[in-house]
């Protein structure tokens, strides 16, 4: 994946996340607010240790009791009163005050005075000099534990709405995956793997769902916390903080080295995993086959060299995630402390460093790490993810038909015109070639050939899943790669070889979504092609449930409800691909019937096996490898004794042979 293109595809992701801007928002100032808190109670700590705990060891001025003005605190003492430094208002006490000093020694605190000498304090009198301290601390360690609470509450709440946000997000470009697909030409199915597909729209946009994210929760908050946490460093020491930046090149440095020699690997295990979601897909799908066949064994094989190559690609990119990632990080980090208490320890800063202001450090630069640890433990996943959008995006962006326009077409007459078409799926390998024929309103033309013969080619091409390389197509004189396919299609029917039912029930499946079709019509329909009796059995009637694929109902079954789909839809082109020619005889018989009434004022396309079932049509189009030898009606092409007549010759011997 080169640079540009994750350039380009972090676009993309960000231009998804400005659908949501006003909650993101938000939820960032949210967290700015909640990270304030936190990074005031290093700042607090500072003030308790250095204003309280060690103002101990502050100056104290020695006065006569009567000296105290009433309103100041003052210690008492060997018939002294002692006023700390910073309870004194400048130039208030005069310049009688002699200084006294009090330090710790050990476990003990001593007073050292000119006036009284050096006392060792007992803990009762150590805690008559804190007196004063002790609420003061008590405000501040409430302070905290509140700020704490709040921090806690808002994190919450941004982390609620940033992950929602990406939850929302995602759930947008998985429905506009989704609905590229249905605009995406057939050709692409075609050639792509189904197992692919579904890789990329299930699996990689739940990667695209964890980048998000970990982008929100790691990554902005991570982002925002170490910047919070530099600043908060050249707030209190901005000598200390300048040498504390050499971090931020280490870092980036670790990171760029680490995505520049993890990346190929990324991308290889993606791919990987689509080519065995696809193998699976196709597995599951032939293990019939597969068994009756004996070719477990070789498709074990091929299987495991996928996983082994995927293995191979994980255990390098874990390889350089263990010399890049968190423990990188952490040896940097432990280094670096030791180096900053050194420093500290050693006096070299010229200038005295308070031990609130140590300990705030040392707290602040731990906080750094800890972002910092969280972006490389997440910077697989995210890498993983990009890779992820990428192929999303690559989905989304396959060009295909509008199929949201509102372009209402009026029914068309059905006349329907090939000259001189010429396709193939791969266009230097034409499957059709110089196809020209015409059909009239309500006529029924009949294709018939061996397989491969072209015959669901032209279909495919009336229906506008491809475009012909060569000639034109037209419906009442108008050339349908200039019409919308979503109107071409809206006056055609199909009934397919292997007819496909969705879950769902038998009403479901035949209007399909459109609720324009009342139940009386789908009982109409399922009436008029001869289905209502075996679903007049049935316990629930048109509510009876079907399953995938409807593997519940026979052949002939689901055969006759896919014929009252087609009639439902009242289409004025009606296709029967291979209709009649897996379902028995008494069914077939049935459909003839309903044909009758199904071709009636309608332009009907039958592709049939059977040459019995197309007698009466009005014209018999004769395929062979592409090209259109023969045409008539079923006695022309019986009188001219060529590819026809031995074809259903061949047919009725072998129909004679079967009832003996």
């Amino acid at each position: 994946m080169s640079k540009p293109h994750t350039k380009s595809v972090a676009k993309r992701l960000f231009s998804y996340m400005l659908l949501f801007k006003r909650r993101i928002t938000v939820a960032i100032l949210i967290l700015i607010a909640a990270m304030l808190f936190q990074l005031a109670g290093p700042m607090i700590a500072k003030v308790i240790i250095d204003d309280h705990i060690l103002a101990i060891e502050k100056d104290w001025y020695e006065l006569a009791p009567r000296d105290v003005p009433d309103d100041m605190n003052a210690v008492p003492f060997q018939d002294k009163a002692f006023v700390r430094s910073d309870w004194a208002r400048e130039g208030e006490l005069g310049q009688a005050a002699a200084v006294a000093n009090i330090r710790q020694e050990g476990a003990s605190f001593v007073l050292q005075s000119d006036s009284i000498g050096t006392f060792t304090l007992t803990p009762a009198e150590v805690w008559d000099f804190y007196q004063y301290d002790v609420q003061p601390v008590m405000q501040l360690v409430g302070l905290i534990v509140l700020l704490a609470i709040c921090a806690s509450g808002l994190n919450f709440v941004q982390s609620f709405m940033l992950q929602s946000s990406a939850q929302r997000i995602v759930q947008r470009i998985r429905m506009d995956v989704f609905r590229n697909m249905h605009r995406i030409d057939i050709r692409y199915y075609d050639n792509t793997p189904i197992g692919q597909v579904v890789s990329r729209v299930a699996n990689d946009t739940e990667n695209v769902k964890d980048l998000y994210m970990s982008f929100m929760a790691t990554f902005v908050v991570s982002g925002l916390n170490i910047l919070g946490v530099f600043g908060a460093l050249l707030f209190l020491d901005w000598r200390m903080a300048l040498i504390c930046f050499i971090l931020l090149p280490i870092y980036t440095g670790i990171i760029v080295l680490h995505l520049k020699y993890s990346r190929k690997y990324v991308a290889a295990i993606r791919a990987r995993l689509a080519e065995m979601n696809a193998m699976l897909n196709e597995t599951i799908q032939i293990m019939p086959i597969l068994q009756a066949f004996r070719r477990e064994q070789s498709v074990r094989s091929e299987f495991e060299a996928l996983n082994d190559d995927r293995y191979r690609n994980q255990i390098m990119q874990f390889r350089i995630f263990a010399f890049s990632g968190r423990n990188a990080v952490y040896f940097v980090g432990r280094i670096f402390t030791a180096m900053i208490i050194w420093y500290f320890g050693s006096g070299s800063l010229e200038s005295a460093i308070s031990f609130g202001v140590f300990y705030a450090f040392i707290d602040y630069l731990g906080r750094i790490f800890e972002p910092i640890i969280g972006i490389f433990d997440q910077m697989m996943n995210a890498q993983r993810a990009v890779v992820s959008a990428e192929r999303v995006f690559e989905l989304m962006d396959k060009e295909g038909e509008d199929i949201d326009a509102k372009q209402e077409a009026a029914r068309p007459q059905g006349h329907v015109t090939f000259s001189g078409v010429t396709f193939g799926y791969k266009r230097e390998e034409p499957v059709l070639r110089d196809i020209s024929f015409e059909a009239g309103r309500g006529e029924t033309i009949a294709l018939v050939g061996h397989t491969g013969s072209g015959k669901s080619s032209i279909m495919n091409l009336l229906l506008g899943f491809y475009e012909p390389d060569e000639g034109t197509i037209r419906i009442d004189g108008e050339d349908i790669t200039q019409m919308s396919k979503q109107a071409l299609r809206k006056h055609m029917g199909i009934v397919l070889q292997d007819p496909f039912l969705f879950t769902g029930d038998i009403r479901f499946n035949v209007r399909l979504h459109n609720q324009e079709i009342s139940d009386e019509q789908v009982r109409q329909a399922l009436r008029e092609v001869g289905a209502e009796p075996f679903v007049r059995q049935l316990s629930k009637g048109i509510e009876e449930p079907v399953v995938e694929r409807g593997s519940t109902l026979s052949a002939g079954q689901r055969q006759l409800v896919s014929f009252a789909r087609a009639l439902s839809f009242d289409p004025a082109i009606l296709i029967l691909d291979e209709a009649t020619s897996s379902i028995d005889s008494e069914t077939e018989a049935l459909i003839q019937k309903a044909l009758d009434v199904l071709r009636h004022g309608r332009t009907t396309f039958i592709i049939a096996h059977r040459l019995s079932t197309i007698k009466e049509a009005d014209t018999i189009l004769v395929l062979h490898r592409g090209e259109i030898v023969e045409r008539g009606t079923h006695e022309q092409l019986m009188a001219l004794e060529g590819r026809y007549y031995r074809m259903y010759q061949l047919q009725s011997n072998e129909t004679a042979g079967s009832i003996r």
